[in-house]
């Protein structure tokens, strides 16, 4: 009589299946997103860019104007208060959104396959791309910021015991020379203008996290207000750029309007996931 295989033989090519199929799906899906555009989106109007040059405008402004009277006046805030927001700031860090987001699109990459019914990949692929433009349109610029606040080199407050809202070392690649423009305040309006985008009801919610944390920033003495102000302005029109980019794509948004298209009901995605 034949002995019959060790059962870990049997199995070691669905094993090695595993892992190449998150790689040939990740690749897909990386594919989609850089071919080559199929719709125009609308250019930007006029009042967008007026924001953007207004926004500019009180970045500069503010450094001028507020942001040595915003540091002192919350390096003598009750210890108290400051303690309380410094509990609210660390939910500013782009890992409370990247590292979920990043962990659904592997297990979405794991279970994806041609031999699932077509209904299942339908509803996979979707979910899979609005969680590929919520991590993408946070991480984008956020990692943006984080170059360009090394190479600009402006100090943090009180850097070497006073506050000098002009002291720039461009290119010294130091955190206490890293404070413009505000990753947390990046971080904060990218996500508030992408969840807004998917979902408009969660807007105000969103808009409202996002002030709390830029309002902590300049707590904590982590920032002044144009640096907070100019992290802002990088989230939002990196987020609302990405969202351009899947809408000439015909990705989770309408090349048209800009509007979020329909999504897989929660009927169905309850459904697939049993």
């Amino acid at each position: 009589m034949t002995e019959a295989p060790p059962r870990h033989t049997r199995s070691a090519p669905a094993a090695d299946a595993f892992p190449q199929r998150i790689a040939v799906n990740l690749l897909r899906w990386c594919r989609v997103l850089v071919r080559a555009p199929r719709a125009k989106p609308p250019l930007p109007h006029a009042g967008a860019i007026a924001v953007v040059a207004l926004t500019l405008a009180a970045t500069i402004a503010s450094m001028f104007l507020i942001d040595a009277r915003a540091s002192e006046w919350a390096r003598h805030l009750p210890l108290w208060f400051t303690e309380i927001f410094y509990q609210i700031t660390d939910f500013g860090l782009s890992g409370w959104f990247l590292y979920p987001l990043g962990f659904i699109l592997l297990s979405l990459a794991a279970v994806s396959s041609t031999t699932l019914p077509r209904m299942t990949q339908g509803v996979l692929a979707l979910v899979a791309a609005r969680c590929g433009f919520l991590f993408l349109a946070i991480a984008v610029p956020g990692l943006f910021v984080t170059i360009v606040k090394r190479m600009i080199g402006r100090a943090r407050p009180f850097v070497g015991g006073h506050d000098d809202p002009f002291l720039y070392m461009p290119f010294i690649w130091r955190p206490a020379y890293a404070a413009m423009p505000s990753g947390h305040a990046t971080t904060a309006a990218a996500a508030a203008i992408a969840i807004g985008a998917i979902w408009p009801r969660a807007r105000g919610v969103m808009w409202l996290y996002a002030l709390m944390i830029m309002f902590s920033r300049v707590v904590v003495l982590a920032h002044r207000p144009s640096d907070v102000i100019a992290g802002a302005l990088v989230g939002t029109v990196g987020a609302l750029m990405v969202r351009r980019w899947f809408a000439a794509r015909r990705l989770v948004f309408s090349a048209s309007d800009l509007r979020p298209l329909p999504g897989p009901s929660w009927r169905r995605i309850k459904t697939v996931g049993r």
